[in-house]
């Protein structure tokens, strides 16, 4: 496809685009050496996604990656996949594909612009400074081009970021809100800081948390870079496994994948663990960007109070604050986040329908969720933890 002087090209395989061609688009302010902002859109982390087979043949997310030329420089690329399900997106279009095939049409296949497996918001439009404005309309148009030459459903773009939610508001797309629970760093320099703007209660609860997951009967320790060991990917597999079993019937991840992290994403990691006798017993795995800390995968191998609380939540918040960082997004859905510190945030997606009918009563039906989500959000911030609560007026 030639849009004028830039050009659209779609990728069968990342391995084809250069890490630093992708890379300048994905995390240009990681040229300095430091952290990206998103570890997820890194080259390094969809590559040990595609060559750890948690992508490609036999998962439902064949990769079609698109990229945007002009003048013969890259100023543009996405995570596109071609999907045969709603798998492993948390922005859940079961009930659309339902309606659809229901109403004697085909929905699957159709497109996706996302991090694989995970609900984490960033940019999806990966532009080259300078390139914004064209880069975005650029690969928006090659992405509603693609869907139309191969007649599929609609394409649908994930957890993408405030800015380019309104960008493609104008382009035309589809806006759908959701609902997270982030914590907020508010110059906090310890975690008693952060508790000190609690409410006297939730203070309380909090501490006593603390210290009922304290006394499991071994030690809490929390490991990045090279302090990962073989034995603490060992150990997230088989913890990950378990959880991935109960919540989506088999995981999305493969061994491999663990595999290929300890050599390539290691320093872009912090794995928080319960250890007794030198052996992990439970633990928690989050993903490093420049301002915000992302937990990703918890399991166990047994079972205590308030472990659960200590290693996904209250951990996070500690080396949030030793390390400065921003934010800490806590993954997706529960409520039982907002009496630890972490508040509800609005989350984006874009979607292009191709059915002209179908997109009408799409459009309406998030409309109407919009306005239930905003107004959760409202609800649900008022009744927070922090001392201006209203809660607290009533201890």
């Amino acid at each position: 496809m030639d849009g004028g002087q830039i050009e659209i090209e779609l990728h069968m395989s990342l391995a084809s685009i250069p890490r630093e061609v992708w890379d300048a688009c994905a995390c240009p302010e990681a040229e300095d050496g430091e952290r990206a902002n998103d570890p997820f859109t890194t080259h390094r982390f969809l590559s040990a996604l595609e060559e750890s087979g948690s992508v490609g043949p036999g998962t439902g997310w064949q990769p079609r990656y698109l990229t945007a030329k002009s003048d013969g420089h890259m100023i543009a690329v996405a995570p596109l996949y071609a999907k045969s399900h709603s798998q492993g997106e948390y922005v859940f279009d079961h009930n659309w594909a339902h309606a659809y095939e229901n109403a004697g049409g085909r929905y699957y296949p159709k497109l996706q612009v996302a991090v694989p497996f995970s609900p984490v918001t960033g940019r999806r439009f990966l532009t080259r400074p300078g390139f914004e404005a064209a880069g975005q309309a650029a690969l928006v148009q090659g992405m509603v081009q693609v869907a139309s030459d191969n007649e599929v459903s609609g394409a649908h773009i994930t957890f993408c970021s405030d800015a380019e939610a309104a960008a493609g508001r104008e382009m035309g797309l589809l806006h759908r809100t959701g609902q997270q629970f982030h914590w907020v760093n508010d110059g906090y320099g310890s975690f008693d800081d952060f508790l000190a703007a609690l409410s006297s209660r939730k203070r309380k609860n909090i501490r006593k948390e603390r210290a009922t997951a304290q006394a499991f009967g071994g030690e809490i320790i929390a490991v990045t870079g090279g302090d990962i060991e073989p034995q603490h990917w060992d150990a997230m597999w088989q913890f990950y496994q378990d959880t991935g079993a109960r919540k989506w019937g088999s995981p999305y991840l493969t061994r491999a994948f663990f595999d290929i992290a300890h050599d390539t994403l290691r320093d872009d990691i912090l794995m928080v663990f319960a250890m007794r006798d030198g052996v992990p017993v439970a633990g928690a795995m989050n993903m490093i960007g420049r301002e915000t800390l992302y937990g990703r995968y918890w399991g166990c191998g047994e079972h205590h109070a308030c472990v659960h609380f200590e290693l996904c939540y209250y951990q996070a918040i500690d080396w949030a604050i030793a390390n400065g960082l921003k934010t800490v997004e806590a993954g997706a859905q529960g409520e039982h986040k907002l009496a630890r510190g972490y508040l509800p945030v609005e989350t984006h997606s874009l979607h292009w329908i191709r059915d002209a009918g179908f997109r009408e009563a799409i459009a309406n039906y998030l409309e109407a969720e919009r306005a239930a989500v905003s107004e959760e959000i409202e609800v649900l911030t008022g009744w927070g933890p922090f001392r201006n609560a209203p809660q607290e007026d009533h201890e």
